[in-house]
């Protein structure tokens, strides 16, 4: 099929595709550029089927860089632009890209937009659906980052999928403050170009910024996560005021708790919970803001095309209302991991995507996510859900935010370790016994630290290695926390 751009700008050339940093480019604007920066691309030796690596902000020239890629029938392979050099070298090397374009290389490459109308074009390009789109590494906060490959029919079906859930109107404006090297971000433009409609892309999470806009102009909807929610209600709390044109927030990324949502319905926001992961290009669960309503901690049943069910360790179907590790079949799942066989066999088995988060399904088929196994702290032989304890330390008045982690023990194997921030003076004593009258005493936090922010990913995520790091520093400052002995 035609590139998705290219097409979008033959059906509607006028219409507003972008908006960033107080510019506007209409459908034909923005693939005008990109037909001269895929000539310049062109003439570095790009050619279909190899890998173009990028280094995106969230910016207009990174944006062009993107569709450029996707119209030379390269594959696109995101960085995240928040390494390390050593860690962006050592992505680099395991994924071999043909071309490196970094914020210099992607200035000079979106130079061309600004010469004469001579200049040499791609005016539009072919997708297979069956080709590689990208390559994006897996977010995941330990260990090694795996780099997924996704397909054109990955996102084309993800796209689709989502619309049916979601509804699409030509109306709509997407707010996209999530980076364009997750998935996330990189889904929202591409759906835009399917839908048709604008995408306002914002280079970071600035609260009284997103407030302010959402009182003023058409957006319709915005992609948050849990953090971000909570620092754009107290922004709400401090300057009240209606978001008229918005009709869904989408929120992601990590369990939203029953107080976030609490504050939002109060607020008037509607909230619509989501589940997914990079591996089946972003959404494969959403529970519109009517459900998500009456099950707060629920992320709503499969979208289209999309089967989900709970196993137990055997691989044997749970019970409704058990726990167990959440698998995924259908067209969004990921073609593998790169140059890890032994990896994707793993993952994908019998076609069916096993993704390490724990959840449950309740007689409707709604899921909820109880824990990503990632995250799950093993505490003297005893499973310890950290969201389990951050729900019971939000539960104090004293809380605002918290963030869970396990930390290595010499006699446990892990300990459970809090990190806070609070809203009033207390102390780490009356934080553990508050948890302690709550929960068994395994779950209970050995150490704890008060914080004047919790660390965040690229992505707005918790940042649980960053949380680990804190804690590896206070067994070396006397003062930084209180431990159970």
């Amino acid at each position: 099929m035609q590139d998705w751009l290219s097409a979008q700008a033959y059906a509607q050339p006028a219409s507003l595709a972008l908006i960033c940093d107080g510019q506007m480019l209409s459908y034909g604007e923005l693939d005008a550029c990109v037909a001269r920066s895929a000539a310049w691309l062109a003439g570095q030796g790009v050619q279909r089927g190899q890998r173009v690596a990028l280094l995106p902000a969230n910016d207009i020239p990174s944006v062009i860089a993107i569709h450029a890629i996707a119209r030379l029938g390269a594959t696109l392979v995101l960085i995240n632009t928040r390494l390390t050099d050593g860690e962006i070298d050592a992505q680099l090397q395991r994924v071999r890209p043909s071309v490196v374009l970094r914020a210099g290389e992607i200035s000079q490459m979106t130079d061309a937009q600004a010469t004469s109308a001579a200049t040499p074009s791609v005016k539009s390009g072919q997708i297979d659906l069956g080709d590689d789109a990208c390559i994006l590494f897996t977010s995941g906060t330990s260990g090694l980052a795996k780099a997924a490959v996704l397909t054109w029919s990955n996102f084309w079906h993800s796209a689709l999928a989502s619309a049916y859930r979601i509804g699409t109107s030509p109306a709509d404006r997407w707010l996209c403050i999530l980076p364009l090297f997750h998935v996330g971000g990189l889904s929202i433009l591409l759906r835009a170009c399917l839908y048709g409609i604008t995408v306002d892309l914002r280079p970071r999470f600035a609260a009284g910024a997103i407030h302010a806009s959402l009182t003023r102009d058409p957006v319709t909807l915005v992609s948050l996560v849990p953090t971000m929610l909570h620092r754009l209600l107290d922004e709400h709390a401090r300057q009240p005021a209606r978001y008229p044109a918005l009709r869904l927030v989408l929120l992601g990324g990590a369990a939203a708790t029953p107080d976030l949502m609490g504050r939002a319905s109060a607020a008037g926001i509607p909230i619509a919970t989501t589940y997914g992961l990079t591996e089946a290009a972003s959404q494969v669960c959403t529970a519109l803001s009517d459900q998500a309503a009456r099950k707060p901690a629920g992320v709503g049943r499969p979208l289209l095309l999309t089967e989900l069910r709970i196993v137990d360790e055997h691989g044997r179907a749970a019970p409704v209302g058990e726990v167990g590790e959440v698998i995924v079949r259908g067209p969004t799942v990921m073609r593998g991991y790169l140059d890890d066989e032994e990896s994707t066999q793993h993952a994908i088995q019998d076609g069916w995507l096993h993704t390490g988060d724990m959840g449950q399904l309740d007689g409707d088929g709604d899921l909820t996510i109880v824990q990503r196994r990632s995250d799950l702290i093993i505490s003297g032989g005893e499973n310890v859900y950290p969201a389990e304890v951050e729900a019971v330390l939000r539960q104090h008045p004293a809380v605002s935010e918290c963030l869970v982690v396990g930390v290595d023990s010499a006699e446990w194997g892990q300990g459970v370790a809090a990190l806070i921030v609070v809203q009033a003076p207390v102390d780490h004593r009356t934080l553990i016994d508050f948890v302690r009258a709550r929960l068994a005493g395994y779950k209970v936090p050995r150490t704890v630290a008060i914080v004047d922010t919790l660390p965040l990913t690229a992505s707005g995520k918790p940042d649980q290695a960053a949380a680990r790091r804190v804690f590896t520093t206070q067994a070396t400052q006397a003062g930084v926390g209180g431990v159970v002995a």
